[in-house]
């Protein structure tokens, strides 16, 4: 089945992304990667059986994977000159996961018209995509993990979604306690 790009759903605004980046700033978290982050990511991506896995940090103009698996330097990258490290808003899922403020879980996306039409979709051949979105207890989201695949993953259901609650709340954990020790951003 085939969709018409024309007729492709808005990316949802993101009215709290100001405040996040404020947020995020204060936590002592920029756009550069994380080897905590990386190293995250790669267990989300073996426990969930997907090649790809991010930390993905949302910006008022893109997205920026903090934490990437795999990372830019297991594919001899540096990360400067890694493509794969920021992506355009209007691409991908992780900001419909902002907007919902809910994990997410599309285990064949070609089966939902409106992500069908996503230029992630042709662009990198994604065919399922699993995320949740880090949010602390002031209720700021901070950001999204998620796992991608190029084939689609019928195990991604709400069991898939709990977990990857689960480990959302982990590493929001992690976060707020690591950056417990970080100097306010002025």
């Amino acid at each position: 089945m085939t969709y018409d790009t024309a007729f492709r759903m808005l990316t949802p605004i993101d009215e709290e992304a100001p405040r996040r980046a404020v947020r995020l700033r204060e936590l002592g978290i920029g756009e550069e990667p994380d080897p905590e982050f990386d190293e995250f990511a790669a267990k989300i991506a073996a426990a969930a059986q997907a090649p790809c896995a991010t930390v993905n940090i949302i910006g008022p103009g893109r997205q920026y994977f903090a934490g990437l698996y795999p990372s830019s330097a297991a594919r001899g990258l540096d990360w400067r000159d890694d493509p794969f490290r920021e992506m355009a808003c209007d691409r991908g899922f992780c900001l419909h996961v902002v907007a919902r403020r809910r994990a997410m879980a599309l285990p064949s996306v070609m089966d939902y018209a409106r992500f069908a039409v996503n230029p992630v979709v042709d662009e990198a051949g994604v065919r399922a995509y699993l995320g949740a979105p880090l949010i602390e207890p002031a209720d700021l989201i901070l950001g999204t993990i998620c796992c991608v695949d190029t084939e689609p993953h019928p195990s991604w259901d709400r069991d898939a979604v709990e977990w990857i609650r689960g480990k959302a709340a982990e590493l929001t954990r992690r976060i707020l306690q690591r950056g417990a020790g970080a100097p306010a951003a002025s």
